[in-house]
C-alpha cells in the first residue's frame, strides 16, 4: 500500500538543494533590479552577503572572502590554477569531484611533481599519508559518496604546504576547523539552498602569500586573475566581484544567510542537518535491504545521505541490473511527487543520495521513508 503522508517538501537533490522553510519569491522583493553591481547599493548588497557568511561560519580574523565566478568549481579552479606548482602536491579523492580536480592538475595543468591518494566509494584514502611539506586538495565532504572527512587532525599545524580544500557541501552543515586550511571554497546553491553560479572564495594570510609571491607563469583567463599587478586585488573580497552576478541571485543569498542567522547560525544549521541523518541512520538500522555507502559510521556525510541497496535479490544482479534496479525507485519516488532528484550521481555505485542539508525539514525525511519502502517492494516485485 502507498503510503498516506507525503512529504511536505520533495526536494530532495544534492544540488542545487531545497529552498529554506517557507521561502517563496516574495522574499526576493529587495532585489536591486535593473542596477549595476558596481553602484553603491549594489556593492553593499555584495559586501553583505560577505560579512554574514564570515559571522555565521567563524572565517578568522584576517582571512579574506570573495564572490567569484562559476560556483565552487570556478572557485576551485582560480586556486588550482593560479597557486599550485609552487611545491609537489598531494591531491587526495574518493569521489566524483575530487577525481575531477585530480583530472585537471594532472592532465590540463600536467604538474610534474604529482602524488594521488584516492579510495573507492564508500572509504577514504590513507589520510596520514598526507606530506604536509607539500600542498594538498581535498574535498571536505564527498557530496557524491556521502562520504566525509572526520576531522583535519592529519593536517600539521606547522605544515609548510597550503591545504586546500572544497567545502561546497561541508561549509554552513559541518564544524569546520579553520586553523588547519589555507583555501576554502563552497557554492550558494549547496547547503542554503541559493541559486546556482556564484562560488565563495576563502584565503588565510599564507595564501594569500602565495599568491603575491609565486608566479606560475601561466596564462590565466580573466575570472581567474586575483591580483592586480603583484598584489592581491583586495577589490574581489569588498564586493567588487570579477563578473557581473546575478542581483536576484544575490537577494536570494541574502535570504538564506538571514534565515540562518534567525535559527542560531552554524549551531542551528549543524543541529538540523544531524537530525536529518538521525532520522535515516535510525531507519537504516532497522532495515535489512539498505545501508549507508560509507563503510565507516565516522566518515558519513550528514549533507549528502548516499545509500546502497544489500538485498541479496539486488547485489546478484549485474552492475548495469542494479543501476536500473536504483534508477527504477528513485523514478516511482519521483512520478509521485514525493522525492525528486534522489537517484545516485552517474560515477557512482547504484542507490539512492538524499539530501539532508538544513533547510530539508526532519519531518519531510521521516515521512519519505516508508515511500523508499514502498518504491522498493514494488520494484523487488517487478523482478519476479
Amino acid at each position: 500500500m502507498k503510503p498516506s503522508q507525503r512529504p511536505a517538501c520533495p526536494n530532495f537533490s544534492s544540488g542545487p538543494c531545497a529552498k529554506r522553510p517557507g521561502w517563496s519569491v516574495a522574499a526576493l522583493g529587495d532585489t536591486l533590479s535593473g542596477r549595476s553591481h558596481r553602484s553603491k547599493p549594489g556593492k553593499a548588497k555584495l559586501q553583505e552577503v560577505i560579512d554574514r557568511s564570515k559571522q555565521i561560519l567563524g572565517i578568522p580574523e584576517g582571512w579574506r572572502l570573495g564572490i567569484v565566478p562559476a560556483s565552487d568549481t570556478g572557485a576551485v579552479e582560480m586556486v588550482l590554477w593560479s597557486m599550485l606548482g609552487a611545491r609537489g602536491v598531494d591531491m587526495v579523492a574518493w569521489e566524483s569531484f575530487g577525481s575531477g580536480w585530480i583530472t585537471d592538475v594532472t592532465k590540463q595543468l600536467k604538474l610534474d611533481d604529482v602524488r594521488t591518494l584516492t579510495a573507492d566509494y564508500g572509504h577514504l584514502p590513507d589520510l596520514a599519508a598526507v606530506d604536509s611539506d607539500r600542498d594538498v586538495v581535498f574535498t571536505y565532504n564527498g557530496t557524491t559518496a556521502g562520504v566525509r572527512v572526520a576531522d583535519l587532525n592529519w593536517i600539521a599545524d606547522d605544515r609548510q604546504g597550503l591545504a586546500i580544500c572544497d567545502a561546497t557541501s561541508a561549509a554552513f552543515a559541518m564544524d569546520i576547523e579553520w586553523s588547519k586550511l589555507d583555501v576554502v571554497t563552497w557554492s550558494w546553491q549547496k547547503v542554503l539552498g541559493g541559486e546556482a553560479a556564484h562560488g565563495m572564495l576563502a584565503l588565510s594570510p599564507r595564501a594569500v602569500e602565495r599568491l603575491e609571491t609565486y608566479d606560475s607563469g601561466r596564462p590565466l583567463p580573466k575570472i581567474f586573475r586575483m591580483l592586480k599587478g603583484a598584489k592581491l586585488n583586495e577589490g574581489i573580497f569588498k564586493g567588487n566581484t570579477i563578473n557581473t552576478p546575478s542581483m536576484l541571485a544575490v537577494e536570494d543569498a541574502l535570504d538564506g544567510l538571514k534565515w540562518a542567522e534567525s535559527i542560531g547560525g552554524l549551531a542551528g544549521l549543524m543541529d538540523r542537518t544531524q537530525a536529518n541523518l538521525a532520522a535515516l541512520a535510525t531507519w537504516v538500522e532497522r532495515t535489512d535491504w539498505v545501508d549507508f555507502l560509507a563503510a565507516d559510521p565516522a566518515t558519513l556525510s550528514s549533507t549528502s545521505i548516499c545509500l546502497k541497496f544489500t538485498d541479496t535479490r539486488v547485489t546478484a544482479l549485474s552492475a548495469d541490473a542494479q543501476a536500473a534496479f536504483a534508477q527504477g525507485v528513485a523514478a516511482k519516488l519521483d512520478a509521485e511527487g514525493v522525492a525528486y532528484d534522489i537517484k545516485y550521481y552517474r560515477d557512482a555505485p547504484a542507490g539512492l543520495r538524499i539530501w539532508g542539508g538544513g533547510t530539508v525539514e526532519t519531518s519531510d525525511i521521516e515521512a519519505l521513508i516508508p515511500w523508499i519502502e514502498w518504491a522498493f517492494a514494488e520494484q523487488i516485485a517487478a523482478l519476479g
